[in-house]
């Protein structure tokens, strides 16, 4: 919001649908920032992105409702078409921008492999969510079908035709993409409910108990941190927010409250203790969400290289 709408919209085509999602919310309740403030984020982000030599990142479409809701419609109006201005929203892509109702209510009466191959490529937490509101008996057949498939043939991409609009165009010669599988049934399942995901793993365990036991492998629940290194605990309260940490941790074991703690300082484990101790109760989906968020920033230091997940350490290093 500080550098102008010419160069914000050059911004927004590099950013993924999600993150303009969460970028523009916050955008909206952005109040009353002050010259410090904003000297203070400007400076830290200088010192950041001088650390890195490039960016690749998917270009996407701008939501108009949010950009409007965030600047008011006059100066969002030239800032959106441009950012529209050559942007694809057709198929799979569309879908990114919409709600995550929405794209439940459209698919919701395909064929349950169509549906499958549609969530695989979406983002992790998109997918979780269109799962969690299909009904019982389709949110397992789907989830099987997910953990099943090995990879997507054009053909078969081709068939999505029917159901959206392009997704790729390509010839039969074309390698097929390595979409779905076990472990992307894994990430999507470390997004749902608990009830949600005790009633798929269920499922796919009468089919195949093998196959079920291979996705709880590749799964990383919460109380899997307990696991992790004592340096990995550190980096990870770098990253994750005071009021996160907090309700993540009511709902947490006794050892992994004091994992987080004795990787603290005495003051800050102190603090901790004590919000701890004085908070209410909470919401177990309040808990449950918040721990969510904690494991996606666990994932997202492992997929750079920063931590190491599971407890296979042994293989992790030659």
């Amino acid at each position: 919001m500080s550098i102008g709408e010419e160069e914000a919209a050059e911004v927004f085509k590099y950013l993924a649908p999600r993150e303009v999602q969460k970028i523009g919310a916050t955008m909206a309740a952005l109040k009353n920032v002050t010259r410090e403030q904003l000297d203070n984020v400007l400076t830290e982000f200088v010192s950041e992105a001088e650390q890195h030599t490039a960016l690749s990142l998917d270009s996407s479409e701008y939501i108009r409702s949010v950009l409007t809701k965030a600047l008011g419609e006059t100066k969002a109006g030239a800032l959106i078409d441009r950012i529209l201005q050559g942007s694809d929203t057709s198929g799979i892509e569309g879908l990114k921008w919409m709600d995550s109702g929405a794209v439940a209510e459209l698919i919701k009466n395909e064929h349950p492999q169509i549906i499958a191959t549609i969530l695989v490529h979406l983002d992790r937490d998109q997918a979780s969510e269109i799962v969690s509101l299909l009904t019982e008996r389709l949110r397992n057949d789907v989830l099987l079908r997910i953990a099943t498939l090995d990879g997507i043939q054009p053909a078969a991409l081709r068939e999505l035709d029917d159901v959206l609009t392009t997704l790729l165009s390509g010839s039969d010669n074309l390698k097929r993409a390595p979409m779905g599988g076990i472990r992307t049934a894994a990430e999507i399942l470390n997004f749902m409910s608990s009830n949600h995901e005790e009633g798929v793993i269920s499922n796919v365990r009468e089919y195949d108990a093998e196959l079920a036991q291979k996705i709880i492998d590749q799964m990383f629940v919460f109380e899997n941190l307990l696991d992790l290194e004592d340096r990995a605990i550190q980096l990870l309260l770098k990253e994750v927010e005071s009021e996160t940490l907090i309700v993540s941790l009511k709902g947490a074991q006794p050892a992994l409250r004091q994992k987080f703690l004795s990787n603290m300082s005495q003051r800050a484990a102190e603090l901790l203790a004590e919000d701890l101790d004085s908070r209410g109760p909470v919401r177990v989906s309040e808990v449950e969400q918040q721990q969510r968020k904690v494991l996606q920033i666990v994932r997202n230091l492992a997929e750079n290289g920063q931590i190491q997940l599971g407890g296979k350490a042994e293989d992790a290093y030659v």
